[in-house]
């Protein structure tokens, strides 16, 4: 079982829960950790204003500008989250390497990574799938 922590409101969601909530394909990334197909992604050409929500509870993650276009990544990428407390970060050796998995605090949802290899002067790249996102356009 998850914890969903909104205000004093604890939610409880099973994994059958969070599959009804969801649908299967951000169930698949969100909850199991997967990713989406490189370039396939609803927000990686995204270039409006605003703000890049949690799919799962909304949770503002990200500013439209602190995005940029990384040619080498198939997700859409961002240099810094809205607010350094809104992410966490667990080790990831899935793969054959080392790497860090960006989680939302809010509500425990795989979101995408993180590498060092981003532009100056933080040189973090958080690759987010477009899949764990809902974009709230600025008006």
């Amino acid at each position: 079982m998850r914890y969903l922590l909104l205000g004093l409101l604890a939610l409880v969601h099973t994994d059958s829960e969070w599959l009804d909530l969801l649908g299967q394909e951000r169930y698949n990334v969100m909850r199991k950790k997967g990713t989406e197909r490189p370039y396939s992604g609803a927000y990686l050409s995204e270039e409006r204003k605003g703000i890049y929500c949690c799919a799962a509870c909304k949770e503002p993650l990200f500013k439209s500008e602190d995005k940029y276009r990384e040619r080498n990544s198939g997700w859409p990428s961002f240099t810094q989250p809205l607010e350094s407390k809104k992410v966490y970060y667990l080790e990831d050796r899935r793969l054959s390497f080392k790497r860090y998995e960006v989680l939302c605090r809010q509500c425990d949802s795989h979101l995408g990574h993180i590498f060092k290899d981003g532009p100056p002067p933080k040189y973090f790249r958080y690759t987010i799938n477009s899949i764990a996102l809902i974009f709230e356009s600025s008006k």
